[in-house]
């Protein structure tokens, strides 16, 4: 059932609501006072009048102001205005000025009957307020008939019309009031969901820049191996050898150049790498020409024979690609010194296919076993290595055994560096 309060802004229901709650009782009094000045002369006749106005004015305040409670049910509702309708009726059939109390029942029926149960009272009203004009008609004729019917439909058409526009408008104000709750809503999930995203990008922001403190570190450790650990790797093997030939001058001094050139290239690549410059050998020449150097100093070094070979035409490629085969070259070279015991030959095979570029490093060494040497020392150099090949993206393999020697493989693909305009 609809309530008795209209829908609409507070503003407008305190406005309106004395309309039920005072108005009647006020007319009711205003009635009693007309009915005392133009009946003083007829006390049979005025008692019986301020009896109906005591008992409208009772009827009302037992059935609706005293029992706010009852207001949302239909049944004491309707028997409420049907006896304030009634009392009406007999009223104005008494007295036509009676018909001044028409207006408080016209609000009660507008407001506690719900739709459509509310035409029937409102025309009922309608019926009492034609009855009070219609007052002084010859209703004997049928002409009177006709007018007092006439009086009736005046009344009831546009009072029920009215209510009817009432139902419209109160249905437009509802859907309306319901449209913006849900766009309230929408907007409080709309701003609980930007807040959640804000706090998920923060987080995605504070794990992205940990994982690069963590990348950076990881950078940083392997352009340290690919360079210090390598030479002074290299400079304390020099300094050994020079130590057991102390007894030879020539040696200990060709021993001594050797460590001081690899302190010098380290200090020199410490320096590019800080500033994240390519490695020397790329500065002047391509990849090829890198490789053959390298590989060239390392076995006047180490006096190991070192053979570069070159297949497929030869091309630029991005410079961390470039840069990562030849600190894999370097790397694979620097365990062949350390730990591949006696070795008579190196072979270096830089590979330049459709799709890949390939860079395959083999010795004739003792051989190791790559998972006992990962346990053993950590392995990481060949970590490093794998981290710079597949970080590109790239495949690297390590193929070893005790005794057999150690090829090592890195494939990136061949992609052009980039052209700037």
């Amino acid at each position: 059932m609809q309530s008795w309060q209209m829908a609409g802004p507070a503003s407008w229901e305190q406005r309106f609501r004395p309309m039920v709650t005072v108005v009647p009782y006020v007319l009711l009094a205003v009635m009693a006072a007309l009915t005392i000045a133009f009946k003083h002369d007829q006390p049979g006749s005025l008692a019986i009048d301020l009896v109906l106005c005591a008992a409208a004015a009772v009827w009302s305040l037992a059935l609706f102001t005293l029992h706010p409670a009852w207001r949302d049910r239909v049944g004491v509702m309707g028997v409420f205005l049907a006896g304030l309708i009634l009392f009406g009726l007999v009223m104005v059939l008494r007295n036509p000025w009676f018909g001044l109390y028409t207006p408080a029942l016209y609000f009660y029926a507008y407001r506690i009957i719900g739709w459509p149960r509310e035409l029937y009272f409102i025309a009922g009203v309608a019926v009492v307020a034609g009855t009070a004009q219609s007052a002084g008609l010859d209703t004997g004729s049928w002409v009177g008939h006709l007018e007092y019917l006439g009086i009736l439909v005046v009344n009831i058409a546009p009072m029920c019309l009215l209510a009817w526009m009432g139902e419209i408008g109160g249905r437009y104000y509802d859907s309306r009031e319901a449209a913006l709750r849900e766009a309230r809503e929408a907007n409080a999930r709309l701003a609980a969901a930007l807040a959640e995203n804000a706090a998920l990008q923060d987080r995605l922001v504070e794990q992205a820049r940990a994982a690069g403190v963590l990348d950076e570190r990881a950078r940083m450790a392997r352009e340290i191996h690919d360079t210090l650990a390598q030479s002074l790797t290299g400079i304390v093997t020099q300094l050994q050898a020079a130590e057991h030939a102390a007894d030879d001058p020539a040696a200990w001094r060709r021993h001594h150049a050797a460590a001081t050139a690899l302190a010098r290239e380290g200090l020199t690549e410490a320096r590019r790498s800080v500033n994240e410059l390519r490695p020397e050998p790329l500065e002047t020449g391509r990849l090829a020409d890198a490789v053959t150097e390298v590989a060239a100093m390392w076995s006047a070094r180490h006096g190991i024979p070192a053979q570069v070979t070159v297949t497929g035409e030869t091309r630029t490629m991005r410079p961390e690609a470039e840069v990562a085969l030849l600190r894999v070259a370097q790397e694979a070279l620097a365990n062949v010194a350390k730990h591949a015991g006696t070795v008579t030959r190196v072979g270096l095979t830089l590979s330049y296919m459709d799709q890949q570029v390939a860079l395959d490093v083999r010795d004739d060494g003792c051989g190791f076993d790559p998972t006992a040497q990962v346990e053993r020392d950590g392995g990481f150099g060949l970590v490093a290595m794998r981290q710079r090949i597949e970080a590109l993206p790239g495949t690297l393999q390590i193929e070893s055994e005790v005794g057999g020697g150690t090829g090592i493989s890195a494939c990136l693909p061949a992609e052009a560096p980039e052209v700037r305009a």
